[in-house]
């Protein structure tokens, strides 16, 4: 919903959702805006979009993030424990995160930063904006069954996305007045199902699909990257993710600067 200000500087929030390896787009998506001297004064992210928003609010640059991007590869994440939780782990995620964003803690960041985690036990959203990044980006991150949940402050924590993997109404909540959402969308593959896994993932695929369209939809201005057949596994085609979400940033960017009025 588009809203003018007269005499008074929008409050700008950028949002960014889930997606594990289409994620990396949003590495592209930044590199437009930062180019074009967007003003973002808040940052909001769920799942990769929460890692990657941690590391661009404290400051790490978009190349070095490009870099670990096109480097990165499912095994560095595969850490295999006797299931209780999780099949994963995390302690490996946990590494790679840390090496990105270091010791860091929210009160660095330059940038005002939101990241959204799900309580799996009783369901509840958990917006943290205060305390080590680490653990909590992890959280973000951490799909249930596949990785290990972390606790924090009592609490049982998984991936955000699975409660809200494009958190536009958490943006609202904190005060934006202008918000770009960032959707990166899921892999909906068409083909015949031949076995329960694949149709256990294509389910998935069609429900975050359609629950993204309605996540997004209170954003003033929507960055939908077409990743084609790029799915969430995919951390060999980053290269490629980076570069779809620099397009999909680059036929929006006039209609956000129109909007915001910069030239």
């Amino acid at each position: 919903m588009f809203k003018f200000l007269f005499g008074k500087k929008r409050k700008v929030a950028l949002v960014l959702g889930g997606g594990s390896a289409r994620g990396t787009a949003h590495v592209g998506v930044l590199s437009v805006l930062e180019r074009e001297k967007i003003p973002i004064d808040m940052i909001v992210g769920t799942s990769m979009g929460a890692l990657i928003g941690a590391a661009y609010a404290v400051g790490v640059p978009l190349r070095v993030m490009r870099e670990r991007a096109e480097n990165f590869t499912a095994n560095m994440i595969m850490d295999p424990t006797i299931p209780a939780m999780g099949l994963l782990a995390g302690e490996k995620l946990q590494g790679v995160i840390h090496d990105l964003i270091d010791e860091r803690s929210f009160e660095d960041a330059k940038i005002p930063l939101a990241i959204v985690t799900t309580d799996i036990e009783t369901g509840e959203e958990v917006i943290y904006k205060h305390g080590h990044l680490t653990s909590v980006v992890r959280a973000s991150c951490s799909w249930p069954g596949i990785f290990n949940p972390v606790k924090i402050d009592g609490r049982l924590l998984v991936d955000g996305g699975i409660k809200n993997s494009v958190p536009t109404r958490i943006a609202q909540e904190l005060g934006a007045d202008y918000i770009i959402a960032v959707d990166v969308g899921f892999c909906i593959k068409k083909g015949k199902m031949e076995n329960i896994l694949q149709m256990l993932l294509q389910g998935f695929q069609i429900m975050g699909e359609e629950l993204n369209k309605i996540q997004s939809d209170p954003a003033d201005r929507i960055i939908k990257v077409d990743l084609g057949d790029i799915d969430q596994g995919a951390f060999t085609r980053s290269a490629e993710a980076i570069e779809k979400g620099a397009a999909a940033a680059e036929l929006m960017v006039g209609h956000i600067k129109k909007d915001l009025r910069i030239r």
